[in-house]
């Protein structure tokens, strides 16, 4: 699902996360050039004129030094700038379906009808009334697409598409072939993105405000260390209870549970409406996979397997490159879904 569609069959990823910049461009099926950069300070939420230029400068100089051979890009719309929902609708032609969802739209939407670019897809039948279509609704402000639009185009890209970062991690880390329902957890600096997919598509998306950087306070506060410590020490023990004489644990497991808790809460509200599918798995991704025992911690909390994330998993990985690739294949996951987007 697309705020924006050119048509454009040669382009690059590009992911502007709170956190960094990160682009993928793929030739064929195989990575061509990828390449991330770090941001100062949160520029790319900063509505400031002068942290616009520098996210503006720091795109353009990683889309030069990494080699892209295209100005054409699909970039992300963070989950938390996107409205989500699924509908039960009836079945009726496209130009039907679209004139009844106008209807309805702004009835539905968080921000104004006149002031939001709305998509939406037919997923599938409704799991609630087979005579129903399930249908998949998204929308985000102008404000935000427009204010992004300048930036990239400033940049010297030319936009093709905006895509939800649900949209593009669930094409990356999630099997091709998938039927059974995946739920896909992927940690950003600020935000967590869930997404629980089924045969390909999105069955509920949410943005939960726990991140990197949360639990980087919560060690900070509990233990009353500098930031950069407590980085460094979230990222070496995790959630390991005999490491540091717990100390570490005891200091983001509160937090780590307010996380756990969304899960479980997304979890029962997907089998209350697909009764009759079965959890397939939980695949993390972003910096909450490479968090010491925390997949582990989720497997054992819900009884699920959990799996690392890798962003090139349905992408052809030369043999000689898959070192290179899979050491950063859990922060690649949103890039590398807008790079395999087909147009």
């Amino acid at each position: 699902m697309s705020i924006l569609s050119g048509g454009q069959t040669d382009f690059f990823g590009l992911d502007v996360g709170t956190g960094g910049i990160r682009v993928v461009q793929l030739r064929g099926r195989s990575v061509f050039h990828y390449g991330q950069a770090q941001l100062a300070g949160p520029i790319s939420v900063s509505e400031a004129k002068a942290d616009r230029d520098k996210l503006t400068a720091a795109i353009s100089q990683l889309v030069q030094q990494v080699g892209i051979s295209t100005k054409n890009v699909v970039a992300n719309v963070p989950s938390g700038k996107v409205f989500s929902t699924v509908l039960d609708m009836d079945k009726m032609s496209p130009e039907a379906l679209a004139g009844a969802i106008k209807a309805q739209a702004d009835s539905l939407i968080p921000t104004p009808l006149a002031k939001s670019k709305v998509d939406w897809a037919v997923i599938g039948d409704s799991p609630k009334d087979p005579r129903k279509a399930e249908v998949l609704l998204s929308s985000v402000s102008n404000e935000f697409v427009e204010t992004r639009l300048d930036t990239l185009e400033a940049a010297g890209l030319n936009v093709i598409a905006f895509e939800p970062d649900s949209m593009a991690v669930i094409r990356s880390v999630v099997p091709a072939d998938a039927i059974a329902p995946q739920l896909v957890l992927d940690m950003g600096a600020n935000d967590t993105d869930l997404v629980i997919a089924m045969s390909g598509a999105p069955r509920l998306s949410r943005a939960i405000p726990v991140g990197a950087n949360t639990l980087v306070r919560a060690a900070v506060q509990n233990l009353n260390i500098q930031p950069d410590q407590a980085h460094q020490f979230i990222f070496k023990f995790g959630v390991s209870k005999d490491k540091l004489e717990g100390q570490i644990y005891n200091a983001i497991i509160n937090t780590v549970e307010v996380l756990m808790n969304e899960i479980d809460k997304s979890i029962k509200f997907f089998a209350e409406r697909y009764p009759n599918a079965k959890m397939d798995r939980i695949i993390v991704s972003g910096a909450i996979a490479v968090l010491p025992n925390l997949p582990l911690y989720i497997a054992n909390r819900f009884g699920l397997n959990v799996e690392i994330g890798n962003a090139w998993r349905n992408i052809n990985v030369p043999a000689e490159r898959q070192n290179e690739l899979l050491s950063v294949s859990n922060i690649f996951s949103v890039a590398a879904g807008l790079a395999e987007r087909e147009q």
